[in-house]
């Protein structure tokens, strides 16, 4: 064709060659078949019409339908093998219009325009008969699908995407007979060079820019299998450029959900490639991709096991997920905290507490005292359930405190409203009948119980706003030897049966917290002391000072608290004692509000066991400067939420009773040792009307203190 491109001097010499060049095509004995660059069949002579079955009408601007799908990857391996130039011939097979399959022998070559250009391809094949040399093709052709075959389940069979490239890179080497190969990994707009074989190994990892590399090239013309040549220098500026002697690159796209995951390239130096060496590169490179679509989802699996996994080892309740057979198959570490059961004697075996119906709730007591809620639920197309368990002890206790709160209440408020019934009721039906002293007492012993109830509900409001972060002080330095002593001398006259010992040093430092919030809390430790010491005894505050802290130490010789109450009384509505007539009385609020006071100060309340029996309450403050308070003299700021009501200086407001002060506080009444009100007719000291019996005692079990408070 070039010498008649040289003959053809004028436009009549072309269209006598153009004429004669059709004729060659239309009169050749042997099918003539063109394609086009986008490998549209553009020339079908009359032999190739008689050798098909198929007409040119039939054939040309489509793809050839002669082609086997199995040998797609060898076709385009023959046009990229001839694409810069050269022929090569090939045997190979092609189908019939009726189906059957013809031997061929196949001469290819490039077509190339007047400036160069490839503009396509044409194939001239040749039925070959008994060619000795096609059936060597063929034979050798069979051996290399079987050993394709056996690398694909090599590459198949591994779980690992590292061991899956190192397989494909190695398989690379064999089947292409390349001197060297890799894998490189399409992240974003780079590459990474992930696996490699007949390189220097610190050449993995090596990353390079997608859009100018030959991946990006291939990428962007549409093909599936590229061949690269080039004269010495081309390739300097690649990291291939490390296997001396590179003459030729061929690469090939693997995909991972239709999206190209990578390429594989293979490298020589001293070999020749062929159009062989680019069909099994393709179709190692097809392989591939279904190698690592398996392998990228056997991790996505795994790695959404491992998220099940560590959501449910996270979870703060308790998970076990039971098979058909209601067997446990997962027990999380919430389940094993929460029942002590270990995964290795749960996992096979039935759960260790009753089933509810799914979508059911059930409560469980389970043999360790801890209270559960159970759910069960069963997973959609699984035959599997998920049960669900948390720990609801607290809510429990808290139910069941409420209960007794409830209870202790209403016989806390049933007392006095029964009295002041019977007193008014006295005072209505009898009142000419009785004398001015017994009407004097009866009022006074109506005022007594309205303001006993007045407390009552005084200390409701104060442990509700004390529940609610509501509580508010205002902090600053005071005289605390003081306020002690004053409290000590104040409670000594209330019981013939006790005595009260202080140990205040003459020097104790000033304390930094609110006074009446300090006195209220010592006032109120004194009055459990003498409370849960019904058989007298000694009682003793005394006050040290450490560093920044000061700490103040009621000690009694009573009943003592039981170690498992010594922090819970300090709960609302907590009592260590059970029933709702208990023998001290209260409704679990006292030491749950000194708390509060002592924290909205800056210090704290805790509760001992006396060295020798009985309760030992320690309570510690600041000293001034030991917390970020204002200097001296300046205004100390109102401690707890904003909004809050401040502490009002009436103490009886705040629900305690207090002793007398001795700045004047209010007085109540002396006890005797009998339990009676000096002063009051011994009728109405029990705070009923004469001839009305008094309400019997509460049954409780044998004295435990477990609430420090008078409630």
């Amino acid at each position: 064709m070039a010498g008649l491109r040289i003959a053809a001097a004028t436009a009549t010499d072309r269209d006598r060659i153009d004429a004669t060049a059709r004729s060659v095509i239309e009169c050749a004995a042997d099918p003539i078949i063109s394609f086009g660059t986008d490998r549209a069949a553009t020339i079908w002579n009359p032999a190739a019409e008689r050798m098909f079955g198929w007409a040119a009408s039939e054939v040309v601007g489509l793809e050839p339908p002669i082609i086997p799908e199995e040998l797609r990857a060898e076709h385009n391996a023959v046009l990229e093998r001839v694409r810069g130039g050269g022929q090569i011939s090939f045997a190979t097979r092609r189908i019939c219009k009726d189906g059957s399959l013809l031997d061929l022998r196949i001469d290819a070559s490039a077509l190339i325009s007047s400036t160069g250009e490839t503009i396509g391809w044409v194939h001239v094949c040749h039925q070959t008969g008994d060619d000795e040399a096609v059936r060597h093709y063929m034979a050798e052709r069979a051996r290399v699908v079987r050993r394709l075959g056996d690398v694909v389940a090599d590459m198949n069979g591994q779980l690992e995407l590292e061991a899956v490239l190192d397989r494909i890179s190695a398989s690379l080497r064999e089947l292409t007979r390349a001197d060297a190969g890799g894998f490189v990994m399409i992240e974003k707009d780079k590459l990474r060079l992930v696996s490699m074989d007949g390189l220097p190994a610190r050449l993995r990892g090596r990353t390079a820019d997608l859009a100018s590399s030959m991946v990006g090239q291939l990428m962007r013309s549409g093909k599936t299998v590229m061949l690269a040549t080039g004269e010495s220098g081309r390739f300097d500026d690649m990291i291939w450029a490390e296997l001396p002697g590179l003459h030729t690159i061929a690469l090939s796209l693997s995909y991972v959900a239709g999206r190209p995951y990578g390429a594989l390239y293979a490298l020589y130096s001293r070999r020749k490639v062929g159009h062989v060496e680019l069909e099994l590169l393709e179709l190692l490179a097809g392989h591939a991709s279904v190698a690592l679509s398996n392998v990228t989802a056997f991790e996505e699996v795994i790695r959404q096991r491992a998220h099940e996994r560590a959501v449910i080892d996270g979870s703060a309740d308790g998970i076990a997920v039971l098979d058909g057979n209601g067997l446990v198959r997962q027990w999380n570490r919430a389940a094993h905290r929460l029942t002590g059961i270990p995964p290795e004697a749960a996992v096979g075996r039935l759960p260790p507490f009753p089933l509810p119906e799914p979508g059911a709730k059930l409560a469980h007591l389970l043999p360790n005292g801890r209270w559960i809620d159970l759910l069960r639920t069963r997973l959609a197309d699984r035959d599997e359930q998920v049960l669900d368990f948390r720990d609801v002890t607290a809510a429990k206790e808290l139910e069941d405190a409420k209960d007794l709160f409830l209870a202790t209440t209403s016989h806390e408020l049933r007392t006095p409203i029964t009295v002041v019934q019977g007193f008014a009721s006295t005072l209505a039906n009898r009142w000419d009948k009785m004398s001015d002293a017994d009407r004097r007492s009866a009022v006074q012993t109506i005022a007594d119980r309205a303001g006993s109830l007045a407390r009552l509900v005084e200390q409701l409001l104060l442990g509700s706003r004390a529940g609610a972060d509501q509580l508010s002080v205002r902090n600053g330095p005071f005289d605390l030897a003081g306020l002690l002593r004053g409290t000590a001398t104040a409670f000594r006259p209330l019981s013939d049966r006790h005595t009260l010992a202080a140990d205040i040093p003459a020097d104790l430092p000033e304390a930094y917290g609110d006074p009446m919030a300090t006195d209220i809390i010592v006032g109120q430790l004194l009055e459990n002391a003498f409370k849960y010491s019904p058989d007298g005894g000694a009682v003793q505050v005394s006050a040290t000072a450490a560093a920044d802290l000061i700490e103040v130490t009621v000690a009694d010789h009573g009943i003592g608290i039981a170690a498992a109450d010594r922090e819970r009384v300090f709960d609302r509505f907590v009592q260590g004692e059970a029933g709702d007539r208990r023998r001290f009385g209260g409704i679990g609020l006292g030491l749950y509000i000194v708390r509060q006071l002592a924290r909205a100060q800056g210090g704290e309340v805790t509760a001992h066991e006396r060295p020798g029996g009985g309760t030992l309450m320690r309570l510690q403050l600041r000293c001034p400067g030991a917390g970020g308070e204002p200097p001296a003299g300046g205004e100390p700021p109102a401690a707890g939420l904003p909004g809050s009501a401040p502490l009002r200086a009436d103490s009886g407001a705040l629900g305690f009773v207090l002793p007398p002060r001795p700045r004047g506080a209010g007085q109540p009444p002396r006890q005797s040792s009998s339990g009676q009100s000096s002063g009051q007719p011994p009728g109405l000291a029990a705070g009923l009307p004469p001839g009305t019996p008094p309400d019997p005692p509460p049954a409780v079990p044998p004295a435990r203190r477990g609430d420090a408070e008078p409630q």
